[in-house]
Parts: C-alpha cells; sequence; structure tokens
C-alpha cells in the first residue's frame, strides 16, 4: 500500500501549486496519476554519502562538506545488494556509485573492487578535484584501469564549457582544479565522460559545440557524441506539471524509457541501521519513495508523484545512467 506522507521538502510557497505531488494515487484534478513498472533492473546506484568537499550553488541532494544526512556506504552495506542481483538473477549491467563527492568515501577501494570483480561496469560521478587527486586514489585508479579497462567509467561534472559559468554553479578557483584532474585521467588513460548543465539559456547544439571546441583548445581527444550528457535542470519548487497515465500518449513518450524502470538507488541515512531502496538517484530525502531493505522490495511501480519525476525524467528525457 502506498504511504500518505505529506512531502516535507516542497515549498507550495514559493512557486509549485498547493497540493500538486501530494497524491500517489491521483494528481490534483483528480486524474489517475502516471506510474512507472520496473521491467528491468539495469544500473543499481549506491550513494557513497553525501558530503562533498566543495557545496555547489543548486545541487539538488545539498551535497557540502557539512551534508551527512547520508552516511558513507561500507562494502559490508554493498555486498549484500550484489548478491541478491546474483542470486535472483536480475539482468543488471551497470553499478553507479555518486554522492556527495564519492571519492570523501574511505571505502571507496573496496567497494569499486567489489563490483569491478564481479563483472560490472561501473559509473563514478566526481568533481575530479582533491579528493579524487590523493596519491592513494590515484594509485588505486591506475591499478583498477589497469585491470578492468573500460568497465571503469568516472563522469565528471563540468557544468559548462567556460569558466566563468562554472564557477558561478561549483564556485571561485573549481575550474582550473577540475581541469587538473581532467588531465591527470587523460594522461593516465583512464576512461571519463562529462556531465554538463543546460541552464545556460543556449541550445543543445551550442553546447556541445561549446564543449568540443574547449576539449579541442585543450588538447584532448574527446567524443561529444558519445562520452558529454547534459542533464535537465531540477527545481522542486518550480510549477510543473504532473503526469497522467493519459500523458504517455499526449507527449509520446514510453514509461519504460524512464530512470525508474530500468534503475534503483541504495542508501543509508544517518543513524540508521540498515541501507535502503528508492526508485532513482533524484529522490533521496522523500520518505514516500522508500521502497524497503531489498531489491525484491523494490520491485514495486513507482507513482510519478513528485516535480523531479516531471521536469527531469518525463518532460526533460533526463537518465543518470550511462547507457
Amino acid at each position: 500500500m502506498d504511504r500518505l506522507i505529506t512531502p516535507d521538502i516542497i515549498d507550495t510557497e514559493r512557486g509549485l501549486a498547493r497540493d500538486k505531488f501530494k497524491d500517489p494515487r491521483v494528481t490534483v484534478d483528480g486524474q489517475v496519476r502516471a506510474r512507472v513498472e520496473l521491467s528491468a533492473l539495469k544500473t543499481l546506484w549506491f550513494n557513497t554519502g553525501t558530503l562533498c568537499n566543495i557545496a555547489c550553488a543548486s545541487c539538488y541532494i545539498e551535497s557540502s562538506p557539512t551534508n551527512d544526512r547520508l552516511s558513507y556506504l561500507t562494502r559490508a552495506d554493498v555486498v549484500p545488494f550484489l548478491n541478491e542481483i546474483e542470486e535472483d538473477g536480475y539482468p543488471t549491467q551497470e553499478i553507479g556509485l555518486t554522492g556527495g563527492e564519492p571519492f570523501m568515501n574511505p571505502h571507496i577501494a573496496e567497494i569499486l573492487e567489489e563490483a569491478l570483480g564481479r563483472g560490472y561496469s561501473v559509473l563514478v560521478l566526481t568533481n575530479a578535484m582533491q579528493p579524487m587527486m590523493r596519491p592513494r586514489i590515484q594509485k588505486m585508479l591506475i591499478d583498477l584501469t589497469e585491470r578492468y579497462g573500460e568497465r571503469l567509467v568516472l563522469r565528471v561534472s563540468l557544468d559548462h564549457y567556460t569558466e566563468a559559468l562554472h564557477e558561478s554553479e561549483r564556485g571561485a578557483g573549481t575550474w582550473a582544479i577540475a581541469w587538473k584532474g581532467i588531465r591527470w585521467l587523460a594522461e593516465q588513460g583512464i576512461f571519463y565522460s562529462i556531465a554538463g548543465r543546460t541552464c545556460w539559456d543556449e541550445s543543445e547544439v551550442e553546447a556541445r559545440s561549446g564543449y568540443r571546441a574547449l576539449f579541442a583548445r585543450e588538447g584532448l581527444p574527446f567524443d561529444v557524441a558519445r562520452s558529454l550528457v547534459l542533464f535537465p535542470e531540477m527545481d522542486a519548487k518550480a510549477d510543473v506539471p504532473e503526469i497522467t497515465d493519459a500523458c504517455w500518449d499526449i507527449l509520446g513518450k514510453e514509461p519504460a524509457a524512464m530512470m525508474c524502470a530500468t534503475s534503483r538507488m541504495v542508501v543509508k541515512r544517518k543513524g540508521a541501521s540498515s541501507p535502503v531502496v528508492l526508485p532513482c538517484t533524484l529522490l533521496p530525502y522523500d520518505l514516500r519513495f522508500e521502497m524497503g531493505t531489498s531489491l525484491s522490495d523494490g520491485r514495486a511501480s513507482v507513482p510519478l508523484n513528485h516535480p523531479h519525476c516531471a521536469k527531469f525524467c518525463v518532460l526533460g528525457g533526463g537518465s543518470c545512467s550511462q547507457s
């Protein structure tokens, strides 16, 4: 049964129409809310902890040097879920590690070794700054790449192809530090991709052209078509339409194309005795979306009952996975 918990993270006084995204069964005007079935668990995400070395201006998860609402995961936290994948025959191809900054997690080496050693592809979301550049982490990444090759990919956040706009989000001095990390990855032959944003009042064609020119100036080979992802913006306070069953045909969209049709995320809340499963990477704090403590619990369908469901996934076409 769906839990009817009033959202405590949506500010109805600043943009989002009152009473939207409250009932998991129906929209504010009484229409049947769209739901997404888990078609195949292709990507399992682990949030390694919300602590980060920087505090971005509009981080959807509010990561910072002080935000520890999601605790560091350990290898012992991760192993039961990887075991469950194998025991229950999930068709999982990819393990995603996000944060916070994953390279701040003191257990990151053990987690990476466990996932890669079982044959999964692993995608790590990072800012490529100081935590990644510590000698211990550098040595680990070189070693893992030598043994596992392109099954390990680091996705580096570079919010724009200009220093000014990137630093408007991440703070003064972050551009040069991130580029030091990107160059190091390229020099070591470690596979990486780039994540940009679409909030800069420019077309996707303009954005991709800008990144292509940037990497050309830096003298680094970079396949914009394959290795650049541009994410739709998320704002839980913005007034966005709710998604009904009828919207699929109206928008020409398929439920199976949504991130929650093929992904789940594991988090461990501060003070909790065990991790829990969530539908996706975008809803770490909303307790309405907790599905249970196992992947079996996570088989349930997901009501699209949050602004991020509408703006990022359905209308924006966004997905955090590599494929």
